[in-house]
């Protein structure tokens, strides 16, 4: 199964060097079990654009969706046999990034 873990961020500046190291380590544990697909970190949503072609609407918005003080700063896209392991891989990158996550399961 495949899932999806947003950092949740409230804070504009980068993960700390420490931060840094705990997520490298994390994410070395994650491709030593097998776990890894990919991760990033994002901008804040204030370099997003929006864009709506339904019906050739041609709109284009700057900014996102959603203007509120938490974002999402990064995610981690995994793999994981159940929803429990994925849940506990979740809880390790929260401790390594020292923000909340948000997991979501693949569709």
């Amino acid at each position: 199964m495949r899932f999806i873990i947003f950092v949740i961020d409230d804070q504009l500046e980068k993960a700390s060097s420490n931060e840094m190291e705990a997520i490298n380590a994390f994410n070395d544990k994650l491709e030593a079990g097998g776990h890894w697909i990919t991760a990033a970190g994002i901008n804040h949503g204030e370099a997003a654009t929006v864009l709506d072609n339904r019906g050739g609407a041609a709109l284009v918005t700057p900014g996102s969706l959603y203007n509120e003080v938490e974002h999402y700063s990064g995610f981690w896209l995994i793999e994981a046999a159940t929803k429990e392991e994925a849940l506990g891989l979740a809880a390790e990158g929260s401790k390594a990034c020292n923000r909340r996550v948000e997991l979501r399961p693949y569709l």
